[in-house]
């Protein structure tokens, strides 16, 4: 097996991107390394991964996929944070080369990652960048204990769209959704967002895995506003893009553009 000193003065720019990436999606499959770092092909996805997890710069997993097989997953090993300085806190603890047979946690942060990677790596129409993607692992502030799942910025003609993501697998209650309304409400009328983020408005992007969630969700949240929330699917953004007609508001039935 190779060691960290045999590649040590051979990593690139573009694996210090992906140990960077990695601090935000967390987890990766081979597919995703590969349009992140403009990969020509997946075998030499597979085979950079490869020299990687050998240098100790990535930790690898696997799980199970729907065609009855499995495949690698990859994530920021200690090692690989100390490389690009920042701390081995709260790196994700499974042993190297573990069958993750269940876990709530990587598929939240798959649909994220999803999310993620249209946003920043995917093109978007012409004339919109996407910038400034932040994870929140912590409240936003004491007064809103919002949690969201991502935060970023859509910039057109120089007029920057912010956009907290939420992506809703099922899980939550509609009295959690009810509490988190209250709470974006709280966050768009009380001014502090602007404090927070140096920003006036904001959107909450909800994302779902299925037509029947989002349309329960969106029911609830109609109820009490129909101003700040948007509300699509896994499987439209993938066909559509991020930026495509497949937005819904929470009320009426026109699916269109975010911009």
């Amino acid at each position: 097996m190779s060691t960290v000193k045999d590649v040590g003065t051979l990593i690139t720019a573009r694996d210090l991107r992906l140990l960077r990436t990695l601090l935000i999606a967390r987890v990766l499959d081979s597919e995703q390394v590969k349009t992140i770092g403009g990969f020509g092909s997946v075998r030499r996805t597979n085979r950079r991964l490869l020299k990687l997890v050998q240098a100790g710069f990535l930790k690898r997993w696997f799980v199970g996929t729907e065609a009855g097989g499995q495949k690698a997953i990859y994530g920021l090993s200690p090692h690989g944070a100390s490389r690009i300085g920042e701390p081995k806190q709260g790196l994700i603890p499974w042993k190297q080369d573990a069958f993750i047979t269940s876990s709530q946690f990587l598929a939240h942060q798959h649909a994220v990652n999803e999310i993620f990677i249209q946003a920043q790596y995917r093109p978007l129409p012409a004339g919109l960048t996407s910038e400034r993607w932040m994870n929140l692992r912590e409240p936003l502030s004491p007064s809103v204990p919002l949690v969201p799942d991502g935060y970023f910025e859509i910039v057109q003609a120089g007029a920057v769209h912010p956009m907290f993501l939420e992506v809703d697998l099922g899980t939550e209650s509609s009295k959690i959704w009810k509490r988190k309304v209250e709470r974006y409400l709280t966050l768009a009328i009380g001014g502090e967002f602007e404090g927070l983020l140096q920003r006036k408005r904001f959107r909450v992007l909800v994302v779902f895995c299925s037509p029947r969630r989002l349309e329960a969700v969106r029911r609830t949240v109609s109820r009490r506003t129909e101003k700040l929330f948007w509300f699509s699917t896994l499987e439209q953004l993938s066909a559509e893009g991020l930026c495509g007609p497949v937005w819904l508001r929470p009320l009426g039935v026109e699916r269109i553009p975010l911009l």
